[in-house]
């Protein structure tokens, strides 16, 4: 398998970040159109209609772990540290994110909210650890 693999998990999670973005704009303006909220309420959102908040919130979730994400996965791959479990992790990682997106956005329920960011969490960890040992080895 070649480094560059590492990149299409990247790639895709760019992608749910942009389907975030549409989703979360695609609210506010479902929002504004059957009444529950004003245009220029959205200048400085302090109250947000909770069918855009879930969106939004969601949207600042994927610039929290998910940058920590990028950032390993562009090392590992500048170090020569990217092989296929390492590929199989990232796509996990982009996995848990869509499937947490998804709960998020839908039902945002907690139960199972929590447990989807916990398997990101841990296997980003897993990333960070392997990006260790391979730095030690060099």
């Amino acid at each position: 398998m070649s480094n560059t693999a590492i990149f299409w998990p990247l790639i895709v999670q760019t992608a749910l970040i942009y389907a975030i973005y549409v989703l979360a704009s695609g609210r506010r303006v479902s929002a504004v159109r059957s009444g529950k909220a004003k245009a220029s309420e959205f200048k400085i959102p302090m109250i947000e209609p909770q069918p855009s908040a879930t969106a939004v919130r969601n949207l600042i979730n994927q610039f929290e772990l998910p940058f920590l994400f990028y950032i390993v996965c562009v090392i590992l791959y500048k170090v020569n540290g990217v092989n296929d479990a390492i590929v199989a992790l990232a796509w996990l990682f982009v996995a848990s994110r869509f499937v947490h997106s998804w709960v998020h956005v839908s039902s945002n329920d907690l139960r199972k909210r929590r447990p989807l960011f916990l398997v990101g969490f841990v296997v980003n960890a897993i990333l960070w650890l392997w990006l260790v040992w391979v730095l030690l080895r060099v």
